[in-house]
């Protein structure tokens, strides 16, 4: 009996800015397809045409200026192919929210009844990554430094680039071995995990070894004392009784 595939897609956007709510838009979306955890080499990347400019604080971001997307085509042009690379497969996606609500939006204003929702499974790495490091930073570059990722190319965000080292940060995330020592983004939990290490260190010893001094020992260290005390004036700590 032949092994069933498990087909996932590992997703990420850039928008025009944060919010739905004010009309914003996609502009790049970025896919790469996992089968039974192997990355199989097959994306879908498209740089969309939003019809409206991208916020400062949004083009600050992703660098992805307004003059460059002009040529580039619409939501609709491309929303079929969309939709047909991700039919069936789950979607692995940092903060799905964020990216759902925009890729729903876009839906929406289209007239297409379909949700993402509907014709894919969904994972949220930003939920795994806080359910398995509470209290710790979750950001993408975070888990990077935390899961030894290389991020040495992400200056700016985009969506293939985000989305091939998501892809890398998910499998050792699920399967990997995270490095002993996180980065120092909490002095706290890198002081536990070297007290854990002595804490296993201390375990793992056999009895310790009891030596006692013999008579002929004993007699010179007080004579040693003695000689302390003379030096110091009737000083030495170790001859003072309680």
């Amino acid at each position: 009996m032949a092994k069933q595939q498990i087909r996932q897609i590992v997703l990420d956007t850039e928008t025009t800015g944060l919010s739905t709510a004010d009309d914003h838009r996609i502009i790049e979306i970025g896919c790469v397809e996992l089968i039974n955890r192997r990355l199989t080499g097959e994306t879908f990347h498209q740089y969309i045409n939003p019809e409206r400019e991208s916020d400062a604080g949004a083009l600050e971001v992703h660098g992805i200026t307004n003059e460059s997307l002009l040529d580039k085509p619409k939501f609709a042009e491309i929303a079929d192919d969309f939709m047909r690379f991700i039919d069936g497969a789950e979607l692995v996606i940092h903060n799905a929210p964020f990216d759902l609500g925009f890729l729903n939006h876009e839906l929406a204003k289209l007239k297409i009844k379909q949700r993402v929702q509907d014709v894919s499974t969904v994972l949220d790495t930003l939920k795994l990554a806080r359910d398995k490091h509470p209290g710790q930073k979750n950001n993408l570059d975070a888990l990077c430094r935390r899961y030894d990722v290389d991020n040495s190319n992400r200056e700016l965000h985009g969506a293939l680039l985000d989305s091939e080292i998501l892809a890398d940060v998910y499998l050792a995330m699920t399967g990997g071995q995270v490095s002993l020592l996180l980065a120092s983004e909490d002095v706290d939990n890198t002081q536990k995990s070297k007290d854990n290490v002595m804490t296993n260190k201390t375990k793992n010893r056999g009895s310790l070894r009891v030596i006692k001094a013999s008579s002929d020992e004993l007699s010179a260290h007080e004579a040693n004392l003695q000689q302390l005390n003379e030096a110091s004036n009737g000083q030495c700590v170790w001859l003072r009784k309680e």
